[in-house]
């Protein structure tokens, strides 16, 4: 068998349960994406549309032929807007970068405006999502719209450096786990536990990071 071939169609059994090698490896380059923006390298944007490929074809399950036969829309509709977003926060910090910057992105909190923007859109997305997921007939699409709606608002604090995408990451975590071990996806949703931690030690050092940098700094304007 070919490294492709194994990558594939490759399986092992997980409490029982087979799961397909390629779930195991999109979540590890997930996981390598955040261990690389939590230390604001542009090198976690391409890393994690490699794993975003990889996820969209397993949360596909109908469709792709997977052992749980399951098909998570939002799931797999977040890693096709997780792309989407990275190819911004790709571009946004490499820009930053070639200005000067030692690091892709200097964290700042958000300003009132922007929360409340972001509550806006979220409450916007929730409502669309829920209503396409249960058309495409996902499994439970009200947990599954709750997790496309914070990834795609996380992705996006995460691009902007806004510290609070930490927080939104947690919220998700909190209810992707049991929805994910209901569908029997094992190692997503171990993945989502140690993101879930991962997240908390992300978040405590961006705001380190943001209120060592607002000391040394002026405050920026921000526009828009």
């Amino acid at each position: 068998m070919n490294p492709l071939d194994w990558l594939l169609h490759e399986q092992v059994t997980i409490a029982g349960s087979p799961v397909l090698i390629r779930e195991i490896v999109g979540n590890g380059f997930g996981l390598a994406s955040a261990l690389f923006g939590m230390r604001r390298m542009v090198s976690a944007w391409p890393v994690g549309i490699v794993g975003n490929v990889l996820l969209f074809t397993v949360f596909v399950g109908g469709v792709f032929d997977t052992p749980q036969d399951k098909d998570l829309w939002g799931q797999a509709g977040r890693q096709v807007f997780f792309a989407l977003v990275s190819l911004y926060g790709w571009y946004r910090w490499y820009q930053t970068r070639h200005q000067g910057a030692a690091t892709g992105v200097q964290p700042r909190w958000a300003t009132a405006r922007e929360r409340i923007e972001l509550l806006g859109v979220g409450v916007v997305l929730y409502a669309i999502a829920y209503f396409v997921l249960s058309e495409l007939g996902s499994w439970g699409p009200q947990w599954d719209a709750w997790i496309l709606t914070g990834s795609i608002l996380a992705t996006y604090g995460m691009a902007r450096g806004f510290v609070e995408f930490w927080l939104i990451w947690i919220a998700v975590d909190v209810v992707g786990v049991p929805l994910l071990v209901q569908s029997k996806f094992y190692p997503s949703a171990t993945m989502y536990v140690v993101y879930g931690l991962f997240c908390i030690v992300g978040f405590a050092s961006w705001w380190k990071i943001q209120n060592k940098e607002r000391a040394v700094t002026p405050e920026p304007v921000v526009v828009g």
